[in-house]
């Protein structure tokens, strides 16, 4: 505005105004800048408020354009890239993310379904964990759906289409389908009282036993009479389709078995147990004739137990093996990649210090790897910093959504409170690193994009009467974009009344200006007063 106005000083001659207008009614209603505005024309206010509307909507566009192509608004981006280090400030929460680490390509990111859902691999048991919750607090933490999908992987992974040649089998076959608990327990009883059944011990131990300790001894029974069918399908599965299909459930109803044995050797404090027994399962979740067992992901419930005995080396090594490109992510395999690499610094780290110094290698790798784990889930952080409250875990997730984050936490954060600072790098930098995630959804920087569908899957999988789900933490439009939205409302609001009434807003214009300048007037007037008039008289002509 100065430059203008000195390239038109002699157009409004401004020099003949302050020159020939001196003391005290220079800043009065007679002065110079009345005199000006005096002889302005109602055009000059309509052509000034368009030109303002008219830059302010080019702004507008072009901030939202930018934002919506790179999820940043471009006025904060240069002052924060360009003024800030000019200004001494050092950015470390923007780690360096320039090269995917995982490898993914188009055509594997085509191939992942949006809205899979995942059993739990650290679901609970219904009859001595949920049951209890709900007769202490009268709710009731698993929803129908939830519970329907058990059912069906009960059905998929228990019965086959021989059940008929024996008759306990028959029977559990109609008990995985029943909706009434105590149906389904008086299935298996029914069953066990013809032979010994593992499938109807494995429904007695998860929903009839009211403690862990029950529950073991239950599926200990389990795990003998299904030894028993196992090897006797095993002699017989190269004898036919339907053999095959009867060895295949055999298979799976062991692995389970002996999975919720090491849980409860895991909830007893018989870790170390527990390791021993998960790291033989993980030989059999690897055998490519059993697809079906990867299903599992037993190797969680061994990280899980490794950290518990803070075993890193041995996670660093499980995550060696299961931190590959060809197989699923999950929320406990990058916060545990991010929580060994957190532990090698969290210890020492300060956000003070690491402004004035800037991250060491150490620390940038933490950051990145706290950056990767939270664009793949992004709800996990509240949790972990206890932001948001806990509620028990359901028995399926869906990846990258806010069931898993409740199912993560629920379990490891016990273990990043065992590591010293590691909560509160993650506190100093995850807010930061959710910011370098791509936006909109439909982008994807280091995962496969975000799917748009996880908030009506959590729904259907989390108790909403108790519980609020969280979604994606979308991002907030950028302060500037508002700002220039705002002025170019207003200012288009003001072009539009001018060329309606010029002369009532040029009135409003001279009003305003007046009102403006008050207080500056009235400061010119006590520096009139204490300086000689005659120095003021030189520094008008100046």
């Amino acid at each position: 505005m100065i430059f203008m106005l000195y390239l038109l000083r002699v157009a409004f001659k401004v020099n003949d105004n302050l020159t020939t207008v001196s003391g005290p009614a220079m800043f009065g209603t007679e002065s110079s800048l009345s005199m000006f505005l005096n002889t302005l024309t109602p055009k000059f206010y309509v052509a000034l408020t368009g030109t303002s509307s008219l830059i302010s909507g080019l702004i507008l566009i072009f901030e939202w354009w930018y934002f919506r192509k790179y999820g940043t608004s471009f006025i904060e981006q240069v002052s924060v890239s360009h003024l800030r280090p000019l200004l001494g400030g050092v950015d470390n929460a923007s780690p360096s993310n320039s090269s995917p680490s995982n490898g993914d390509t188009d055509s594997s990111r085509q191939s992942v379904s949006e809205c899979k859902v995942w059993r739990n691999p650290l679901n609970l048991f219904r009859g001595a964990e949920y049951n209890r919750y709900t007769w202490v607090t009268g709710r009731e933490p698993l929803t129908y759906y939830d519970m329907n999908l058990s059912a069906q992987d009960h059905q998929t992974f228990f019965t086959c289409d021989s059940d008929h040649l024996r008759p306990a089998d028959a029977i559990m076959q109609k008990a995985w389908r029943e909706r009434n608990p105590q149906a389904r327990v008086s299935a298996a009883h029914e069953a066990l009282e013809l032979e010994d059944c593992a499938t109807a011990y494995i429904l007695l131990a998860e929903e009839e036993a009211t403690t862990i300790v029950e529950a073991e001894k239950l599926f200990k029974q389990a795990l003998k009479a299904g030894e028993g069918c196992y090897r006797r399908s095993q002699q017989l599965q190269h004898h036919g389709a339907q053999y095959e299909a009867q060895h295949r459930r055999d298979t799976n109803v062991l692995v389970y078995i002996k999975r919720r044995l090491a849980m409860c050797s895991r909830k007893l404090g018989r870790t170390r147990e527990a390791v021993k027994m998960m790291r033989d399962l993980c030989v059999f979740q690897l055998m490519k004739e059993f697809p079906l067992l990867s299903m599992f992901n037993i190797h969680e419930n061994l990280l899980e137990s490794l950290l518990e005995l803070q075993a890193y080396a041995d996670v660093q090594a499980v995550l060696a093996k299961y931190d590959d490109i060809s197989l699923p992510k999950s929320a406990t395999i990058c916060y545990t990649a991010a929580l060994l690499k957190a532990r090698g610094v969290s210890d020492k780290f300060s956000p003070e210090a690491a402004s004035r110094r800037g991250l060491s290698t150490a620390e940038m790798n933490a950051v990145e790897a706290i950056h990767r784990a939270v664009e793949f889930n992004p709800h996990v952080p509240k949790y972990l910093l206890e932001m948001k409250s806990l509620i028990l875990p359901p028995e399926h997730i869906l990846k990258r959504g806010d069931s898993e984050a409740i199912a993560y936490a629920f379990f490891h954060l016990q273990h990043w409170k065992r590591v010293e600072g590691a909560l509160n790098l993650l506190h100093c930098t995850w807010e930061g690193t959710f910011r370098m995630i791509p936006y909109p959804l439909e982008k994807g920087h280091l995962f496969y994009p975000y799917p748009i569908c996880t908030e009506t899957a959590d729904r259907e999988l989390l108790p909403t009467v108790f519980h609020e789900v969280s979604v994606y933490p979308k991002k907030e439009l950028p302060f500037f974009i508002l700002f220039t939205a705002g002025l170019c409302s207003f200012t288009a609001m003001l072009a539009l009344l001018t060329h309606q009434f010029p002369e009532l807003m040029g009135v409003f214009a001279k009003a305003f200006l007046s009102t403006l300048f008050a207080p500056l007037n009235f400061i010119m007037e006590k520096v009139e007063s204490i300086l000689p008039s005659s120095l003021w008289h030189q520094l008008t002509r100046i």
